[in-house]
């Protein structure tokens, strides 16, 4: 089976980098019902940024507003699942790398049973050309309708 790779969109917050905030953050999604096909946390300077992907993101929208989140606009990110095979994931970056494209930020996992996933950033003004050379429409779709690092 190919790899299915959808431009979906993704949101930011910047929290406090102490402990337990994203534990706070996605226990509000959790009881809000807001399910999320990707979560990425890292260091951004003095705070922490963590990036969703949701899978409904007027959901996320609502929940985040009511609890008072500083959340980014909608930004743009490669989600790819697929059959997991040894080097699938350089023959994806390698298509990017022909099309002379630098990636951002990558993020990937062995998912079990046989399947991985991926986050793939570009810079936002790349995202039509990484788009073609991925094989996939240029235009985000809502997380929902199709199923980080800052940009």
């Amino acid at each position: 089976m190919a790899e299915t790779v959808q431009l979906v969109e993704y949101f930011y917050v910047q929290v406090p980098d102490k402990p337990g905030e994203g534990a706070r953050l996605l226990a509000q999604l959790k009881e809000a019902g807001v399910n999320l096909l990707a979560f990425s946390g890292f260091p951004a300077g003095r705070k922490g940024q963590l990036d969703f992907v949701p899978e409904d993101a007027k959901a996320f929208k609502a929940t985040a507003r009511k609890a008072k989140w500083q959340l980014s606009s909608a930004k743009k990110v490669f989600l790819i699942t697929g059959d997991d095979r040894v080097g699938v994931g350089a023959e994806l970056l390698g298509k990017l790398a022909e099309a002379k494209l630098n990636i951002i930020a990558s993020h990937a996992v062995a998912a079990g049973a046989g399947r991985f996933g991926m986050l793939l950033w570009v810079k936002p003004g790349d995202v039509r050309r990484a788009a073609k050379a991925l094989g996939v429409a240029a235009s985000a779709k809502p997380a929902a309708a199709a199923a980080t690092p800052q940009g």
